[in-house]
């Protein structure tokens, strides 16, 4: 089994979960896969993965998990109670072939399809990476690379947390570039994890806030269209009262995030997390709009976590760690670096439907952009404002 337990995926599935469970809990959505990989035919994995899908749904919390996850403090006790007795169905999951390809839809009710979305992307990866051959001395490179990653991080004092489990290149890669990080003594530079399994196995932080499906959801909730980042961004306030105060950028591009977050959200956000787009663009109009609303940028932290490695949360530090508090989420690059001779997949799953309507996700970065409806989709471009 590649999966082993359920709390081997992110945070942020788990928190978002719980806000659905007290304010959504009739939502039905639909989360679709892409594979974005050029000349990467996944066709032929397509038995496997189901079959390690059916493996994942045989799962269930066990005791030392659900008592790990009542010890962290945003986590109330009707939520613990609720995954006492949850476990993932494979009826809500269609693995087919379209258009030549690997195809998966994940469609039901949002509080029991929501954790399928991590599990599914690693099982993708490890199944297709476990078909590349590997030498005796994988693990050691693997080890010696990372090493040089910890290196690079002591030396300049790069503060990250790992992200990397969606695109991982298997299970073990990710413990084994975890326990590395750490070193014999551990590493003050290394915040968490994104990973709830890995957090309990090494004592580490879990980290996480929301993902961009949380955003995207509140398109089809009840309110209209332009004020649906604004209901969202209050209803995760209200949920988690000064908790998790991180929030997502480019679910319709940065320029239309800045509008909705005004002075109220921007007082009450410890910060927000860039995901696409040119990082350094974006750190300059986020410090901007601090600084237009009276907000200290010192007092604030950006998090940037598209696709970085270490030389690049290098580059970001050296800019910005003067002007305001930084932090890196570094995922593929510490965990599916091509440098273990593994290759790391483009792969993503992204929420499309909510309730039987379209919602898109519009982003900064060519490319990132989902959904399955190109008439909403120019519709929310045209109601945000947003020209590409």
């Amino acid at each position: 089994m590649i999966i082993q337990s359920l709390l081997d995926t992110d945070l942020y599935k788990f928190t978002m979960m719980q806000a659905v469970l007290h304010n959504f809990p009739d939502a039905e959505v639909e989360y679709t896969f892409k594979n974005r990989t050029k000349n990467v035919n996944l066709l032929p994995f397509k038995e496997e993965i189901q079959r390690q899908i059916k493996f994942y749904c045989t799962l269930i919390f066990h005791e030392h998990e659900l008592n790990f996850m009542s010890n962290i403090r945003f986590f109330k006790k009707d939520f613990i109670q609720f995954l006492k007795i949850f476990q993932p169905d494979e009826k809500y999951v269609n693995v087919y072939e379209e258009d030549g390809d690997l195809a998966i839809k994940v469609s039901g009710p949002w509080l029991h399809t929501i954790l399928f979305e991590v599990p599914i992307l690693a099982i993708v990866n490890e199944v297709y990476n476990n078909s590349i051959p590997k030498t005796s001395l994988h693990k050691n490179n693997i080890i010696e690379i990372t090493k040089q990653k910890f290196d690079f991080m002591q030396e300049n004092k790069i503060m990250i947390s790992e992200f990397g489990t969606r695109r991982r290149e298997s299970f073990e890669t990710q413990k084994t570039v975890i326990d590395t990080l750490l070193g014999k003594y551990g590493n003050i530079y290394l915040l968490g994890t994104s990973n709830v399994y890995f957090a309990k196995e090494f004592g580490l932080t879990p980290i996480g806030t929301m993902a961009h499906e949380w955003l995207q959801a509140g398109q089809a909730l009840g309110v209209r269209v332009i004020d649906s980042q604004k209901f969202m961004l209050e209803t995760w306030v209200k949920e988690y009262r000064g908790d998790l105060g991180i929030a997502l950028t480019d679910v319709i591009g940065v320029d239309a995030f800045i509008r909705d977050f005004d002075l109220y959200f921007a007082k009450l956000y410890d910060g927000v997390r860039h995901d696409s787009g040119d990082p350094f663009i974006f750190g300059d109009k986020i410090i901007r709009h601090y600084k237009n609303l009276k907000i200290d940028p010192k007092t604030k932290t950006i998090i940037f976590s598209d696709g970085l490695d270490m030389k690049l949360a290098n580059d970001l530090n050296n800019y910005f760690n003067r002007i305001t508090k930084v932090s890196f989420g570094i995922g593929t690059n510490l965990t599916n670096d091509k440098a273990f001779g593994g290759f790391p997949l483009q792969t993503v799953m992204k929420l499309t439907k909510v309730n039987g309507s379209p919602v898109a996700k519009i982003s900064d970065s060519k490319g990132k952009s989902m959904c399955p409806d190109i008439e909403y989709e120019n519709y929310v471009k045209k109601v945000f404002g947003v020209s590409k």
